[in-house]
Order: structure tokens, then sequence, then C-alpha cells
């Protein structure tokens, strides 16, 4: 991936029952080409796929939650067949339709992600008296100076400690992880 391109994260969802998948990204599409046009092949042309395809799809997707997703119709003198979802198919749409929408916002709320790198607790909080401000355009440098003894505790592998060599005594660093520094009064 070139050095410029900014990385996102993303992921697939799917349905499982007893461990096994039931719906997934295709298998929703179908189930909605199928909604919206009322005919199974009439959503195979639409979705660009074989009727065949499209139907045993159907019939996996049903098999797997032990009922129907569609309800079929024949054709007669006054018109031709059709189809439809069944109630089972409506809600099982539903579902991963609601949980499609969910990781969606989840993934594209860039300050969700940011905040992942800086989970504030007792541990990152430090008091101090505020030394110097100085205020630009948009932002401002708060600088503060730390008032009293801390002990910090911070949780690492036990390999890490046996690597280090760490015992009580020892000079130490303690680094704290965080993509910023928030100021609270």
């Amino acid at each position: 991936m070139p050095a410029n391109k900014k990385t996102a994260p993303s992921c697939k969802i799917w349905i499982e029952r007893k461990g096994k998948p039931v719906l997934g990204k295709g298998g929703a599409e179908i189930l909605r080409a199928v909604r919206k046009e009322k005919s199974i092949s009439k959503a195979a042309e639409k979705l660009g796929m074989s009727y065949r395809y499209v139907w045993n799809r159907l019939q996996k997707i049903s098999q797997a939650i032990g009922k129907p997703v569609i309800e079929t119709f024949k054709g007669g003198k006054k018109g031709g067949g059709g189809a439809k979802l069944t109630i089972a198919g409506e809600n099982l749409l539903r579902e991963y339709t609601r949980l499609e929408k969910y990781v969606d916002k989840v993934l594209d709320d860039l300050e969700y992600w940011e905040a992942l790198g800086l989970k504030i607790s007792a541990r990152n909080r430090l008091k101090g008296i505020v030394k110097e401000v100085k205020k630009n355009a948009v932002t401002a440098k708060v600088k503060i100076e730390i008032t009293t003894p801390i002990i910090l505790t911070a949780l690492i592998s036990r390999e890490a400690v046996e690597e280090l060599k760490i015992k009580p005594g020892d000079n130490v660093e303690a680094v704290i992880k965080a993509t910023k520094v928030m100021v609270a009064k």
C-alpha cells in the first residue's frame, strides 16, 4: 500500500446459526433484490447472477434457519409468477441490515477510532498547576507542572518483566501511550 494512502478499518458481517454461516453480504443483496423485484428471475438478472445460483442460495439460507425465506407464486393466464420474502426472510434481512448499519456507523466514526488510542483512567490523569498558556488561532498550548509525587502502575507482560530484568529499586522510564493529552479542571 502506498505511504500516502490512509488505512481504514473494515470488516465483513454475516449471521450464523449454530456456528454455521446463514447470511452475509451476497445473500442479503439477493434477499433485497427479491423483495424489490418480486421475482427470483428478475432479481437474478438485476444482480447479474444466474437464476439457478440465486435459487440455490435462497434454499441454503432457508435450510440454515430451518424456515423458508421466500414464498413463490405460479403464473397463470393473467400474468407471470412471482416471489416475496416470508416473515422469516424479512426478519433475517432486517437483522442483517441493522447489524450492517451499526457496524458501518462505527467504522465511519473517525473520532471513535482516535479515542481508542487514548483510554482515560485514574492512572493517566496527573494533577498539576498551569505554568503557561499560549493561544493560537485554533489551538492553545498549556504547560502543566506536576505538583505531587506519584506512583504509576503499569500492567505489562511477565515476559517483558523477565526480558528487561525489572526488579524493585531499578531506575526505569514509564511511557504513557496516548495520542492526546487532555486537560480537565
